[in-house]
This record gives structure tokens, sequence and C-alpha cells, in this order.
């Protein structure tokens, strides 16, 4: 089910680094969750509620910002 709430997300397996996104556009990278919870996470039928409750204020975090000084084509 599509999530009204997260855009997108990927899991990064080596560093254990959870990238979501979010649809109001801002972006965030949850540190050093485990594989059986992003998994879980994945298969959620909401990902809000398991966002919410499982991994939002459950792992260290810090909010991805655009490049500075990127421009734009």
């Amino acid at each position: 089910m599509p999530s009204t709430v997260i855009r997108r997300f990927v899991y990064d397996e080596t560093e254990g680094n959870l990238w979501v996104e979010f649809v109001s556009g801002r972006r965030y990278v949850y540190l050093g969750v485990p594989h059986d919870v992003a998994e879980t996470f994945r298969e959620a039928f909401s990902k809000g509620i398991y966002f919410n409750t499982r991994i939002r204020d459950h792992y260290p975090f810090r909010e991805v910002l655009p490049e500075e000084g990127a421009t734009q084509s």
C-alpha cells in the first residue's frame, strides 16, 4: 500500500543506515537500523505506522540537506 507520509526509502545493509524521504520532501538518515527492522518496514502494510512506532525516536538520525552551492539547470 502506498504511504501518505513516506515517499520512498532505501536501506544500506553495509552501514545499517535507513534513508527515508517524506512526502514533504524532507529527507533523513536513521543510523544503526538492524536488517530485520528495515525488512519488516519494507513489508509493513502501513509504512507510516511502522515508522512511527518502531523507527522514529528509536535510532539516531540526521536530516539530509540539499548540497550547498548546487546549481539548477
